[in-house]
């Protein structure tokens, strides 16, 4: 059996490239624009998904989407500082609900 030569092995933060990704893009005044997200740190994060079933899954059906490789959805954002690309996420939260600016009227009863 022969060792593996270290200098062919990639490092594990190294990042590998993913192949043509699913992204989900959203309408802009020029055509469409990849949609950011934030991860559960807070920092933006490009996504792309290895296929339209787990893009749908994710974000739901009517997501619209674009096929980008990896290094032209990393091209797209980088210059915008987003560094980090998130591929298959499983767990998105919901959209928060419009805050409503009624104020509740508490009612007191009155003891005579």
């Amino acid at each position: 059996m022969t060792e593996p030569r270290y200098g062919e092995d990639p490092e594990p933060s190294d990042p590998f490239p993913a192949g043509p990704l699913y992204v989900p893009v959203r309408p802009g005044p020029s055509g469409c624009a990849a949609r950011l997200f934030r991860t559960p740190l807070g920092d933006r994060t490009a996504v792309g998904f290895t296929s339209e079933r787990r893009l749908a899954a994710t974000l739901g059906a009517g997501q619209a989407w674009i096929r980008l490789a990896e290094p032209a959805l990393r091209a797209l954002t980088t210059p915008l500082g987003v560094t980090h690309l998130t591929v298959d996420p499983q767990f998105t939260a919901p959209a928060p609900t419009p805050v409503t600016h009624e104020i509740p009227v508490l009612r007191v009863a009155r003891i005579a």
